[in-house]
């Protein structure tokens, strides 16, 4: 490796872009057009970097497997920033591999963390876990160390785990502060941020109001009958029941908890559930059919009692409350996503909630059609913004599926 090459690597990881830029600005050898597409990464141009970082992985010889697969990792970082989630997995697991192979501990490490956060997205996080456990027990970098903090604080996020978030957290804060990076360090303190935002709207008692992550993990733990609407769901501190696949019984059963210790008559019920003004005497037998089928789905948790005019939840706790997205207007789901501040592509969106892009892109025209979302660019390039970051984080409670792991 040249002198000018040498110094420009240097220059970059001193955090000096445009020192390094100036060395190499104007040479298209392999090396030098990975450390442009590196520096242009750092500098926010992320298309102009990632065809650099793809120019770069060609102009490297069969001989040079190493510096190939740098490039994939780099360009998979990339591809991450940019919301690109259907990005090839193989290629940079296979980089991975190479680097192992190698001896590039560092950089394998890093593309495990890379995966991971990527799984962490999508919501797999089991998966995303299990990447996390693979680095090995050697020390890394204290970069790294602060990415694999945030991993796992996004983890515990999704399965409203405040205290272990709260301290992943803290790990990572500390390894930025050691690492010296400063687009490291102020994503730490938006995730610190996050974790003290709203997360969900608790119904109780004929009362509503906002509470944060920590709240709904005592929530969680306490005697309490949950039914939760953010994940279709109804437990208790020992047992769950997932309705997610049974919306017209979770649209019971949520009812009956709104209005608990009352009762709810049947004609709302049928109004509610059924969407009918007019209920006839099937709607009232098919009523009966699916109470029956929601004393089934709940089992122990609690009770349906018929009452004069109605049914009443009978809980076994001594307390019945409803958690539910801070905003339920159409396409919530949509804007949690969007709640990061990244730009991301429908395709992308269809990919992280496992819906169809047709679908998806129905949502974003409405939303958009609403002044909540804007887009950026035309066509196969166009981008999705959330028009304003609300004043609440729905992405903690994004599909991450908490009760089926």
């Amino acid at each position: 490796m040249d002198q000018l090459i040498t110094a420009a690597a240097r220059a970059l990881a001193a955090g000096d872009v445009l020192g390094a830029l100036n060395r190499v600005a104007l040479r298209d050898d392999a090396p030098a057009l990975a450390l442009r597409g590196i520096a242009m990464a750092q500098l926010g141009d992320l298309e102009r970097a990632r065809g650099l970082l793809r120019g770069a992985a060609r102009a490297f010889g069969p001989r040079e497997a190493l510096a190939r697969a740098r490039c994939v990792v780099a360009e998979a970082e990339i591809a991450l920033a940019l919301r690109d989630l259907g990005w090839p997995a193989a290629s940079l697991d296979a980089a991975r591999t190479v680097l192992e192979r190698q001896g590039d501990r560092v950089n394998a490490a890093h593309a495990h963390y890379i995966e991971a956060r990527r799984l962490l997205l999508v919501g797999k996080l089991k998966q995303a876990e299990c990447m996390l456990a693979q680095p090995g027990d050697a020390p890394l970098p204290a970069a790294l160390q602060a990415v694999d903090a945030l991993v796992a604080a996004g983890i515990a996020m999704r399965r409203m785990q405040a205290q272990a978030a709260r301290a992943a957290l803290a790990r990572a804060w500390r390894a930025a502060r050691r690492a010296r990076i400063g687009a490291l360090t102020a994503e730490v303190d938006r995730a610190l941020q996050a974790l003290d935002m709203p997360v969900a709207r608790l119904m109780a008692n004929g009362r509503q109001g906002l509470v944060r992550l920590d709240e709904v993990e005592s929530l969680a733990a306490s005697e309490t009958l949950v039914v939760d609407a953010c994940r279709h769901a109804v437990r208790d501190a020992r047992t769950v029941a997932v309705l997610a696949r049974r919306p017209i019984l979770f649209l019971l059963v949520r009812a009956l908890g709104e209005a608990w210790p009352g009762d709810v008559p049947r004609g709302a019920l049928i109004a509610r559930v059924f969407r009918t003004r007019h209920a006839d005497e099937s709607h009232r037998v098919r009523l009966r059919v699916e109470m029956g089928r929601l004393r089934k789905a709940l089992g122990a948790l609690a009770g349906i009692e018929a009452t004069a005019r109605g049914y009443v939840l009978a809980p076994r706790a001594h307390r019945v409350a409803v958690l539910a997205w801070p905003d339920e207007t159409p396409h919530a789901a949509v804007l949690a996503l969007l709640a990061d501040g990244e730009s991301w592509p429908s395709s992308a969106l269809a990919v992280a909630l496992d819906a169809s892009q047709r679908t998806v892109q129905r949502a974003l025209d409405a939303l958009a059609e609403a002044g909540r979302v804007q887009p950026l660019g035309h066509g196969r390039a166009r981008r999705w913004l959330a028009a304003s970051l609300p004043e609440f984080t729905t992405s903690l409670l994004l599909p991450g599926p908490f009760f089926s792991e």
